[in-house]
């Protein structure tokens, strides 16, 4: 079977690493779509060799078309999804607009592909921080139930898009040069800075990203019990999140024990390598499918030995996202 499928955002970061991942991964199309905001119409697009014209967003643009894979921000995903479902598609969405939505699925399918069954028409992906988290936290889970999760992120540009990324390049060359510099993209310069998550604050004093880590989080592994904490913060990273993960389970578990299940587990690589003091970093996760975890180690604060810690690095831009997509348009 064959798709005819549409990119919702074609031009930002996400829509662009839906195409390289669609022709590298040999996805059957049948005919391919690049939608986006009427300032983004008109230009043009490599795919297969060919150039694509990418075409303004209306609520027109879905006839005929199968899947649409859509990343062009929140409010385009409210209005355009159930347009686009009427039309008789079905929507892996990027956005936040419907995670937490009870008649959506939101899936990773390395934990819960079973439940892209269930879709009415919309699928929503999770935030990109909860995607590299759960890949490895969740077979753990599986085979001894999580008490608690502490998760402290260290968040690459990427997060903001390709803009904050650009802005990244410039404000450190300004640094550099030791001139003026003031950010436009992100609340406080990037480059040699580290700052707390740029999204709202709430009452509770968690922000926008740290909640949704912990809400998904309890979504996506059917498990609303597990008490789960979180800081958010930006680093001077181009690409590729990191983040520190405390684990607390049910029952005693030793570091051989996570080694051996994270070694089978899918989507992940273990980079753990203490004689040489090597392990996860941005600069070898970027571009890589797969979530790289390390620093594999019992916490030495739970005496019961039910404590573990990690250190997990993934590509924001892809398994955070488009590539995490694709693989449930495949599963579909």
């Amino acid at each position: 079977m064959s798709w005819n499928v549409a990119i919702m955002g074609a031009t930002g970061a996400v829509g662009t690493e839906f195409l390289h991942l669609l022709e590298e991964r040999n996805f059957p199309l049948k005919s391919l779509k690049l939608l986006a905001s009427s300032r983004s119409a008109g230009k043009k697009l490599t795919f297969r060799g060919e150039e694509l014209t990418v075409e303004e967003l209306t609520e027109n643009s879905f006839e005929g078309v199968d899947l649409v894979l859509a990343s062009a921000g929140g409010s385009f995903s409210k209005k355009f999804n159930p347009i686009a479902v009427k039309a008789g598609a079905v929507v892996v969405d990027n956005t936040s607009a419907f995670r937490m939505d009870p008649d959506t699925p939101l899936v990773v399918p390395e934990v819960n592909p079973q439940d892209i069954a269930k879709h009415k028409g919309i699928i929503a992906n999770p935030n990109c921080s909860t995607i590299i988290m759960n890949v490895p936290v969740f077979p753990l889970h599986k085979v001894n139930p999580l008490r608690r999760i502490v998760v402290s992120t260290y968040q690459a540009a990427s997060g903001a898009g390709a803009a904050a990324m650009e802005e990244l390049k410039v404000g450190a060359r300004a640094i550099l040069d030791e001139e003026p510099f003031e950010p436009k993209v992100l609340p406080h310069p990037a480059a040699f800075n580290v700052f707390s998550h740029n999204s709202d604050v709430g009452e509770n004093g968690y922000n926008e990203e740290e909640m949704k880590m912990v809400l998904e989080t309890r979504k996506i592994f059917h498990s609303p019990d597990i008490q789960i904490t979180a800081t958010c913060v930006r680093v001077p990273v181009l690409r590729a999140h990191s983040e520190s993960i405390n684990l607390q389970f049910t029952n005693p578990i030793t570091e051989d024990e996570v080694r051996e299940i994270l070694a089978e587990a899918p989507g992940l690589r273990i980079v753990d390598d203490r004689p040489g003091s090597y392990f996860p970093m941005p600069k070898d996760a970027s571009g890589q499918d797969d979530i790289l975890v390390g620093r594999i180690r019992s916490d030495i604060s739970q005496p019961d030995g039910c404590g573990v810690e990690l250190f997990v690095c993934g590509d924001q831009i892809r398994k955070g996202a488009a590539l995490n997509a694709v693989q449930i348009a495949e599963m579909l």
